[in-house]
């Protein structure tokens, strides 16, 4: 894996409109400023904004490199694809210079959106249908997206593992991922199985990025992915076992509500940006100790 694979580096946060106000001093101070890496936003909240809103969105995207998550592609449904969407989304990350666009791989609609991220039946079917629609709209944007792997409560005509569907999805596409480990966390606890043995089967080198968050625990057996409430401590050492796996990766926290003071959530940023350096540092002292051993040894020769 290399840089030149990731669009963005270091540690990042989602950018809500409720934080706004409360991160101002991030966008403007340069020392507070290199807490966060970069930000990322979901298009069709900020698709012609303009105003107050417009105004302070523009300060943050002059300051920061952005990436894109969407929510309303629907890329699994049974409808058309949305053309006037797209063609907004294109228009969008060329205004504010966006530097990547990602979605879920779920669906939100039919005739009408539901309102919620629904789970694509892991079908070969559904693997030629929905890698055929990530193509067309690659070749719409003119340049490669991602699909994030999606927490789900139930696999309606399943046909296989879910790991086989993400897997056959993004090679048919060609398409990068955006690793999710929150998401596999809550998988792992709601269909009974290995998280870490889940990720290592991941394509490591289609990450684009990566993301963690918290969850709700609504049951011994059942977590529902909320991006309410802080990471838990599993959810962080399967990132460091990510980082392992795959190498570190840019890693952006999700937190959509419940949102806690500033310097809380930047606490949690900062814990990202440790993980990194950490791992890289460990890297580094491991590539130094397997030079100094051959090198020793060429000496003895």
């Amino acid at each position: 894996m290399t840089n030149n694979q990731f669009p963005v580096q270091g540690a990042g946060v989602g950018l809500r409109r409720a934080l706004l106000g409360p991160l101002s001093s991030v966008a403007t101070d340069p020392i507070v400023k290199d807490q966060i890496d970069f930000m990322e936003v979901a298009p069709e909240n900020w698709i012609n904004v303009g105003g107050r809103y417009g105004k302070q969105f523009r300060q943050y995207t002059e300051r920061f490199p952005f990436v894109c998550h969407g929510l309303s592609l629907s890329i699994g449904s049974p409808a058309p694809l949305d053309w006037e969407l797209i063609g907004q989304i294109k228009n969008f990350m060329k205004e504010h210079q966006i530097r990547y666009y990602t979605e879920h791989l779920t669906y939100c609609s039919d005739d009408a959106h539901l309102y919620d991220l629904m789970p694509i039946p892991f079908t070969e079917e559904a693997i030629n249908y929905t890698a055929d629609r990530i193509s067309q709209i690659q070749d719409f944007l003119g340049q490669r997206i991602a699909m994030e792997n999606a927490s789900y409560y139930a696999a309606p005509q399943q046909e296989m593992s879910e790991i086989d569907f993400i897997n056959s999805v993004l090679e048919k596409a060609d398409c990068g991922l955006l690793l999710d480990v929150n998401n596999i966390y809550v998988n792992s606890i709601n269909h009974r199985y290995d998280a870490e043995e889940f990720l290592t089967q991941l394509p490591g080198e289609r990450v684009v990025y990566v993301h963690v968050a918290g969850h709700y625990v609504e049951a011994e057996d059942l977590r529902v992915d909320t991006h309410g409430s802080d990471v838990i401590d599993p959810v962080w050492q399967l990132l460091d076992k990510a980082y392992e796996h795959f190498g570190v990766m840019p890693t952006l926290l999700e937190r959509d509500f419940n949102i806690p003071p500033v310097n809380e959530l930047l606490a949690e940023v900062a814990q990202i940006k440790e993980m990194q350096i950490k791992k890289i540092q460990k890297n580094r002292e491991y590539s130094n100790s397997i030079g100094n051993g051959e090198s020793e040894g060429a000496s003895l020769i």
